[in-house]
């Protein structure tokens, strides 16, 4: 594999027939998110959620998590879009920012959930899982787009990289670090991980319906994958924002970190509190 990343130079174009081109990108996307689907229905199949919820809800997170995505790396970066607006369109190109998309997926589920009498925080802890296999799946996209890319190495795994794609400052320098592989690999055992947890989780139910730490599952994928990307991010020389030294998505990640270990704190907080009275 090392050899195959090192020497392989990805196009863009999966295929193309007359004027109609499938691009690598849009059909890995596809892909990782019709296997995360799969996933969802087999979890809420186990927590005896009705099947067509999750048809529903799953139409709604693609449409407008697409939009978030899409909708976020547009503000993001907001300097080049402003110079060139038909760009927006082209998410055959990259540009999906996958905080945008959590943002949009969170709204979806307590709106619905609300709506349709749900557990939005059970149905965030099966989302986040597939939602962990898709970017696994997804990230490949950029290798194939020859984006986010890190920087200059000399390892056995560093990617080649088209002069017209390199930064100016290194143009001179062919083999970059993969970063897109970096955090296919870690969502992908973040995947493995709440998985896990969730069969363990339902192995322990007794009375069906009756689910001890909903919403759990969620918020340490949340953290999980900030840690994860936090790392990653001193590796990325792609174009970011910077507040306080840090790039934007390692600030953002900073805060989803503290926002989520606040919510376990008071969540245990509760526990002591009911035990206390009880």
């Amino acid at each position: 594999m090392f050899n195959f990343l090192h020497t392989f130079n990805p196009q863009p174009i999966l295929l193309q027939i007359g004027f109609i081109k499938i691009h690598w990108y849009g059909f890995l996307i596809a892909l990782g998110a019709l296997l995360g689907f799969f996933v969802v229905l087999y979890l809420a199949k186990q927590y005896n959620i009705a099947k067509d919820d999750i048809y529903n809800l799953t139409f709604y997170l693609i449409i407008f998590g697409l939009i978030g995505d899409r909708l976020y790396y547009v503000v993001y970066a907001w300097n080049y879009y402003a110079q060139n607006w038909l760009d927006i369109f082209k998410i055959w190109q990259g540009g999906l920012a996958i905080h945008g998309a959590m943002i949009a997926g969170l709204l979806v589920i307590y709106f619905y959930c609300r709506h349709h009498k749900l557990n939005p925080w059970l149905t965030a802890d099966i989302m986040v899982v597939a939602l962990a296999l898709a970017m696994a799946i997804g990230r490949w996209g950029n290798y194939f787009n020859q984006e986010l890319f890190g920087l200059p190495t000399n390892l056995a795994w560093g990617i080649p990289i088209k002069p017209e794609n390199r930064p100016a400052q290194f143009l001179n320098i062919t083999y970059f670090h993969p970063t897109f592989l970096y955090e296919s690999l870690s969502n992908f055992f973040i995947f493995i991980i709440l998985f896990i947890w969730h069969k363990i989780r339902l192995s322990k139910i007794k009375i069906p319906g009756q689910i001890q730490n909903a919403g759990i599952i969620a918020v340490f994928y949340f953290i999980l994958y900030s840690l994860s990307r936090f790392g990653n991010e001193f590796l990325r020389i792609d174009y970011s924002p910077y507040i306080f030294g840090l790039r934007w998505a390692q600030f953002f990640s900073l805060v989803i970190i503290c926002g989520s270990f606040i919510m376990l704190l008071i969540w245990a907080l509760r526990k002591i509190k009911l035990k206390t009275a009880g």
